[in-house]
């Protein structure tokens, strides 16, 4: 499927396109524009335009009348690399003595006092070192390091020729290399009993100015929150289970394995006693629900351990999560009906309703994105990616094969703004992250993948002292609102999060 959109204030019903070859400059292709009939932005009309019908591998560019596009590839394996460049962003995000890329090692001694949940402090020094910051910042959070961590090792899973790729010749696939990263993380998080560190490090991380981590100079002044509550615990205790496996199976390292099977069989064990929803630390990631997240830590110890009443909670879990009509690190469900509808296949109806609800609203948009923007759209938009190959996966069918290359050709650039939102992906992306290491590098950000837009009402009561003028401004609209300047955070920080969703849906389309 190949189309491409036109925003016009001429009226261009009559007129054709044309698929021209940049290297010999013969047309190969011609067709009608297909009239959307709506305006967009400060345009009056839109038209469509398909060459789905063009197999043929070399260079071209669109021509209509004068107008030309910028030249761009079709050919077999045409997004093959993208996956390797978003998990390098991994690398950049590492803390500790991890050998982090583009930085020096930082935060030698995380965490330096304990914040008890009643947020008293508690001046005890524990390890949590390691993992990888977040986004731009230098925070830590256990949801999205515990979500990222099983995204890696899932995408491993689910296919691991197209994920078993190991450019640094040490045979151990790379993406496994990075996840245990987060698996070492997340054994250090349990410091005691059942409790959890949820988040390192508080908002003063914001405050004191733009700087590399390894010149952090609140190094030695970065706190840890002890939380811990039925979501926390769910995506905690299915990466460590999913981690225990594929330590035993891939590497027969049974003492690490066991380490991670212990945690995940305590921490879901605890998690009856515990509240349903974490609300520790400095009110960022906050969460709403839990039970797709437990569903998918039961599955995940099910079939780590084979034992059936990890199976039965599954289901009931899953049974209670339902449908959740979103995706983000905490809009999770359709992993584990996926999984469990491996075993009991009518859970996939549960997919099947979240797909159905994403396609309706590709239908009403004129670039074809399956939910309104909010805060880390692109991650949304992978997430209903993500969800489109499962669904094919379980059951073989092609219905939401165009809703899934609608959202993956959004974020390369098929969207108002023209931007690839992966650094150095496509002829123009985003250049100006909401990013220190970046900034610090002049720009270059390897794998950097930008929030994306939101409606433009979540700027209201938001202070962003932009560094340029708007050259985008008129392709803005109130539904759709996006700025490459890095001071924007709201649709221009990349996130461990995003990414690894990115990843997965990248490295189903590499060949």
């Amino acid at each position: 499927m190949k189309t491409a959109v036109v925003l016009t204030n001429r009226n261009l019903d009559d007129s054709e396109f044309e698929l021209v070859n940049s290297n010999s400059n013969k047309s190969e292709f011609k067709g009608k524009l297909q009239n959307y009939g709506t305006s967009y932005a400060g345009f009056s009309n839109s038209y469509i335009i398909d060459f789905t019908k063009v197999k043929s591998n070399g260079r071209y560019f669109l021509q209509i009348e004068d107008k030309k596009s910028f030249s761009f590839e079709i050919k077999h394996g045409v997004f093959n690399g993208i996956t390797q460049q978003l998990l390098k962003f991994f690398k950049i995000q590492r803390c500790g003595y991890t050998n982090p890329y583009m930085h020096k090692e930082c935060h030698p001694v995380d965490v330096t006092r304990l914040i008890l949940p009643d947020g008293s402090p508690e001046y005890t020094k524990v390890d949590v070192t390691g993992g990888w910051h977040d986004a731009g910042d230098y925070v830590k959070f256990l949801s999205t390091i515990a979500y990222s961590t099983y995204m890696l090792m899932f995408s491993y899973e689910f296919d691991k020729e197209r994920f078993g790729f190991d450019y640094n010749k040490d045979n151990v696939p790379d993406i496994l290399e990075e996840a245990k990263i987060g698996l070492d993380w997340l054994l250090r998080a349990n410091i005691r009993n059942s409790e959890l560190i949820t988040q390192v490090q508080d908002l003063r991380d914001h405050d004191v100015g733009w700087r590399m981590p390894e010149d952090d100079e609140l190094a030695y002044d970065r706190p840890g929150f002890i939380g811990g509550a039925k979501n926390v615990a769910g995506l905690y205790s299915a990466a460590l289970a999913m981690g225990a496996r594929i330590w035993t199976d891939e590497f027969q390292y049974l003492e690490y394995a066991n380490q991670c099977l212990d945690k995940a069989i305590k921490i879901f064990e605890a998690s009856s006693h515990m509240p349903d929803v974490d609300s520790s630390g400095t009110g960022m990631y906050l969460d709403k629900s839990f039970s797709g997240k437990m569903a998918l830590s039961a599955v995940e110890l099910y079939e780590t351990t084979g034992k059936s009443n990890y199976l039965k909670q599954a289901m009931s879990f899953a049974d209670d999560a339902k449908s959740d009509y979103w995706w983000s690190w905490g809009d999770i469900n359709s992993l584990a009906h996926y999984k469990i509808a491996k075993t009991n296949r009518r859970f996939v109806n549960y997919i099947y309703d979240n797909l159905r609800h994403f396609n309706a609203a590709k239908i009403n948009n004129l670039f074809g994105e399956g939910a309104e923007h909010n805060w880390g759209s692109n991650n949304t938009l992978m997430g209903i990616s993500l969800q489109a190959i499962l669904y094919k996966t379980i059951t073989g069918s092609t219905e939401f094969d165009s809703l899934n290359i609608y959202q993956r050709d959004y974020v390369l650039g098929k969207n108002p703004w023209g931007l690839s939102f992966i650094y150095n992906i496509g002829k123009n992306f985003t250049r100006n992250f909401h990013h220190q290491v970046a900034y610090f590098n002049r720009g270059e950000l390897p794998g950097g993948f930008a929030a994306g837009p939101v409606k433009k009402s979540i700027f209201e009561g938001v202070d962003i002292k932009y560094n340029t003028s708007d050259p985008l401004s008129r392709f803005q609209t109130e539904s759709a609102y996006y700025r490459d300047d890095r001071n924007d955070y709201i649709t221009n920080e990349p996130t461990i999060s995003a990414n690894a969703t990115a990843i997965f849906v990248f490295g189903y389309f590499s060949r």
